[in-house]
């Protein structure tokens, strides 16, 4: 990975805030209620992503997933946080920052989850608008990347509701359970959102 002027370490332990939801790096401690909510949500979450096995929802590894996030971080190649409601302090889902490009491209590709009981509620879109505001404001990222399935209309949705517009479609982009799937692929620069949010604001 090409990189210049990385940005310090402190810039990927970040405590985001966006009502109605704040974010964090997960720690040891979240290990129960991730579990039990990706456990719950399984059947919603394959459809969109890779299938799990019982084993990928043990603590050991919890653990070595909480030790790669570190490292992506000190490396300042990846940001993945979890997602909670502000009031109730309960876990909703997560977001990732990954494939970090310095240098020219100053870019990163955006993924989400929320859980199935969560959904439709604006969880993920403050989310991601408080990802793509750190990723532009405080990385320095000039372009955040995404992909979604082109069924998944609620992604979709998101999507134009945090200002990514669709920039084509990857055939068998990526393997979703068990089958190679195509994706839409969206982006969003920085002049486009902090136009968005001097408009919203």
């Amino acid at each position: 990975m090409f990189q210049l002027n990385t940005p310090s370490r402190a810039v990927f332990d970040p405590v985001l805030v966006r009502d109605p939801v704040y974010l964090r790096l997960p720690a040891a401690g979240d290990y129960a209620p991730w579990a039990r909510l990706r456990e719950e949500s399984r059947t919603h979450l394959v459809l969109w992503e890779e299938d799990w096995s019982p084993e990928d929802l043990s603590y050991s590894a919890f653990r070595r997933r909480l030790k790669r996030i570190e490292r992506d971080a000190r490396r300042g190649g990846g940001l993945s946080l979890f997602v909670f409601e502000r009031e109730t302090r309960i876990l909703v889902g997560g977001t990732t920052l990954t494939n970090i490009r310095y240098g020219a491209a100053r870019a990163g590709n955006l993924g989400y989850w929320v859980g199935a009981s969560h959904a439709r509620r604006g969880y993920g879109a403050a989310a991601v608008k408080a990802v793509l505001g750190h990723a532009f404001d405080t990385i320095g990222l000039n372009r955040v990347e995404a992909a979604c399935q082109p069924e998944n209309q609620a992604s979709r949705g998101l999507l134009a509701k945090c200002g990514f517009r669709r920039e084509g479609c990857a055939k068998d982009y990526l393997k979703i359970n068990g089958r190679w799937r195509d994706h839409d692929l969206f982006a969003i620069t920085a002049q486009e959102f902090r136009n968005r949010e001097d408009t919203s604001g």
